[in-house]
């Protein structure tokens, strides 16, 4: 498969022997490479300030690592069918209730066991824009996970010279949840070449969902205003850590790995955040149509996943910007809706820019 910056080639083999393909997008000097398996978003090439084009996302330079969830860390993977944890892994809908599969202590955590991003999607060129485009398929049957109804899921990923969109879309044929996002893990240094306790942050959220000390969402909408939480104006994140490491919110997560509620309304077009690197010069920005901004900090990496270029990923050495609806949202009636019904389409869209300053 070629075509107009869109190029692709055998990568591996997936459980079960069917072919990986590696799919390279290319505009400019920016370039993603993304495989079928799990709609990883392998790399993400873009320039410094200096021109030198180099990775910004961590990962493998191989497909084995990313086919088991022991070290694929959900590098560059998207998620689903209901992103984050939901607590105790259990689903009600309709007065019926679905067990779905717990893999995070009592609760599940991105779509249970082999949630989407232990999947094998189908891949296809997308005609309907002037832009290198892939266009992701999978069909998750009904009991996948424990979740009801099949859900038909399509995620188009298009590249530009200076972002990556992302554009989700699902259907199903009986109610059901879904909440779909991507879990690219950013350093902005380069090829992974320092930790990002440098990088400064902002979020454009005045509120936080706080958790518990099993990281579930205790329902409270928090404003951000005097916490480790306001970002509204940009932050280093070293430095944020260090000001409250007495805080409980980060002691329970090691670290950020919160929900943060989106300035403006949901469905609508917004800016979410924008991370920078100093050294650099590179420049990521967020913006979506989802409701909330998962934050987290790389707190779990530990220094025992070796990956691109041998590189060891030790803690802190990413931070997550994963868009979505909120954490456990089935079981907050205050949270922004994750049911999906037969007749209604799931859309979500969202941009990573890059620049330098």
């Amino acid at each position: 498969m070629s075509g107009a910056g869109l190029s692709a080639r055998s990568w591996g083999t997936a459980p079960g022997g069917a072919e990986i393909t590696l799919y390279t997008l290319k505009c400019g000097d920016v370039r993603a490479s993304v495989m079928n398996y799990g709609g990883v978003l392998v790399g993400l090439w873009a320039p410094d300030r200096r021109g030198r084009v180099q990775d910004i996302t961590l990962g493998y330079d191989e497909a084995a690592p990313y086919l088991s969830r022991a070290t694929s860390a959900y590098f560059g993977a998207l998620i689903g069918r209901c992103a984050n944890r939901v607590a105790r892994g259990q689903l009600t809908l309709d007065g019926q209730t679905h067990q779905l599969e717990v893999n995070n202590g009592p609760h599940s955590l991105h779509g249970g066991e082999a949630g989407f991003d232990q999947r094998l999607w189908t891949a296809e060129p997308d005609p309907g824009t002037d832009r290198p485009a892939l266009r992701l398929r999978y069909v998750s049957p009904d009991g996948e996970g424990g979740y009801p109804g099949t859900l038909s899921v399509s995620v188009t990923y298009s590249l530009s010279a200076d972002g990556l969109n992302l554009l989700y879309r699902a259907e199903t044929d009986a109610p059901t949840v879904v909440n779909l996002t991507n879990h690219a893990y950013w350093n902005l240094s380069g090829d992974a070449a320092r930790d990002v306790l440098g990088h400064e942050v902002r979020v454009n959220a005045s509120d936080f969902t706080p958790i518990d000390d099993t990281l579930i969402p205790t329902g409270e909408l928090r404003p951000v205003a005097g916490t480790a939480f306001d970002f509204r104006t940009p932050r280093v994140l070293g430095e944020a850590l260090r000001a409250f490491a007495d805080d409980s919110q980060l002691r329970f997560a090691g670290g950020y790995d919160h929900n943060f509620v989106l300035s403006g309304p949901a469905g609508n077009w917004k800016g979410a955040a924008e991370v920078y690197d100093p050294v650099s010069g590179r420049v990521l920005t967020v913006h979506t149509t989802e409701p909330g901004m998962q934050l987290y900090s790389g707190n779990f990496l530990d220094g025992s996943l070796i990956g691109k270029g041998g590189r060891r990923y030790a803690r802190h050495w990413a931070l997550c910007l994963e868009t979505q609806h909120f954490p456990d949202s089935p079981h907050q009636p205050s949270f922004p809706s994750v049911r999906l019904d037969p007749g209604e389409r799931f859309e979500s869209h969202t941009r990573y820019g890059f620049s330098v300053r």
